[in-house]
């Protein structure tokens, strides 16, 4: 919802206060302008388990009759984080492009990187020369259409996974999120950074 479309929904609560209760749902509150947020109280909602969502969407897709594979299901509580009307968007656009959800479908309907795609990744960032990961990143990147702050998201989640030293992830992590606060820069400048943040974990 636009400002002006704010500031428009303000005077109708104003007009209607009397007799009207309005709930306004959002998932990011600061994209509320202050006259609205004055005006209402705030009740905020911590993410769903993935229990409920994967119950729920089974409840949705028996009583739609959709073919949807069991790591269907999971890539689409995965990706929904908690957030059941995104899981509700993922499964409804996945099953517009295609008739059987399957996982690729998912995270090619909503162009995340595949996880097969994030261990490659991450496999060249922690065993490939700085020159032959770059080329070899960049290339998938490009051929698969992948926007790298999904990638940097990702590969910051698979730091969690793998081994290493405490103080070698700790100054990896502090890296990756000096990254991606900073997009918007040039792609090829803010792969190398990712790149060369790895290569100095390697090091360590």
């Amino acid at each position: 919802m636009t400002k002006d479309a704010q500031f428009a929904l303000r005077r109708v609560i104003e007009k209607y206060t009397k007799s009207t209760r309005f709930a306004l749902i959002c998932n990011h509150v600061n994209k509320i302008i202050p006259a609205l947020q004055s005006r209402c109280t705030r009740f905020r909602f911590a993410p769903l388990d993935a229990i409920h969502v994967t119950e729920r969407l089974e409840h949705v897709i028996k009583a739609e009759g959709l073919d949807v594979e069991d790591r269907g299901l999971a890539a689409v509580v995965r990706l929904s984080n908690g957030d059941m009307r995104r899981a509700l968007n993922i499964l409804q656009s996945t099953h517009m492009a295609s008739q059987q959800i399957t996982e690729e479908a998912i995270y090619l309907c909503t162009g995340n990187p595949l996880p097969k795609d994030i261990e490659q990744i991450s496999y060249w960032l922690l065993n490939e020369q700085y020159a032959d990961s770059f080329k070899r990143i960049y290339e998938m990147k490009t051929r698969k259409g992948l926007a790298l702050v999904d990638i940097v998201r990702e590969v910051t989640m698979f730091v969690f996974k793998i081994k290493m030293p405490s103080a070698v992830r700790v100054q990896l992590l502090n890296d990756l999120a000096d990254i991606e606060l900073s997009f918007g820069c040039n792609d090829k400048l803010q792969l190398g950074s990712v790149i060369a943040s790895f290569t100095r974990a390697r090091s360590a």
